[in-house]
């Protein structure tokens, strides 16, 4: 799998690096195994009074050279920067784009506990299961304990001590992100691919989990900072 988020529409100053989108996203699929997966951690800036749409635009163009858009995952942060009010809502959230390469092969689901979990229902409960027509089957049974978490994963940006590490950077995101896809979407031993590496959050929780890991980033300066990072967690 590759985990990565990029230098999207100028928000951060890279020391002045270019970023060939195109050029990575063909790259991506080829290297990418049949039923692997790509997760791509992207926002849009705005500008002259619009959003521009660049992470929609770089997810349709995944799907054109190849891969499949699985699921489109959203990134809510538990403390997002206040902003200054320009006739919008705040901004707390960044996309999270799940493309495969044909079919996923390996899913892990985290589950959370069901509400009422167990509850002995005196009623029925009605679900629909139809992929044409609409209709609802009649089921009475009693309330799972567990279900599969959402696709709304929130995260404190920055606060944890694990992530205090990472300051060096511009832009990096919660070791926790990095560790539930890592954990989701791969087994023990899978290699874990960063293209855009950044501080090192990728590699650091692909390595705590005993996956193999890859990380890239044409920044000495933050591949300095990554090895750091990972070093630390050898000890």
């Amino acid at each position: 799998m590759t985990l990565t988020s990029p230098p999207y529409d100028n928000l951060r100053v890279y020391n002045g690096y270019v970023f060939p989108f195109k050029d990575i996203a063909q790259e991506l699929f080829r290297i990418t195994k049949d039923g692997g997966v790509v997760i791509w951690v992207s926002a849009d800036a705005t500008i002259n009074k619009s959003e521009t749409g660049t992470s929609f635009k770089q997810a349709l163009y995944f799907k054109e050279i190849g891969f499949n858009l699985h699921d489109t995952m959203i990134f809510q942060k538990t403390n997002p920067i206040p902003q200054i009010y320009r006739k919008r809502y705040n901004n707390v959230f960044e996309y999270m784009f799940v493309f495969s390469k044909g079919e996923v092969k390996t899913h892990n689901p985290i589950k959370i506990q069901c509400l009422h979990g167990g509850l002995e229902l005196n009623g029925t409960t009605y679900k629909n299961y139809s992929k044409g027509v609409q209709k609802r089957e009649k089921l009475a049974q009693p309330v799972q304990k567990e279900k599969i978490k959402g696709n709304i994963w929130e995260y404190v940006v920055g606060k944890k001590a694990e992530d205090q590490e990472a300051k060096g950077h511009p832009a990096p995101f919660p070791c926790a992100l990095a560790r539930d896809h890592i954990l989701s979407w791969t087994n023990k031993g899978d290699i874990v691919l960063d293209p855009m590496c950044g501080s090192g959050t990728t590699c650091k929780s692909a390595y705590q989990f005993e996956r193999q890991y890859i990380g890239i980033d044409i920044s000495e300066e933050y591949c300095e900072l990554a090895r750091k990072r990972i070093q630390v967690c050898e000890v």
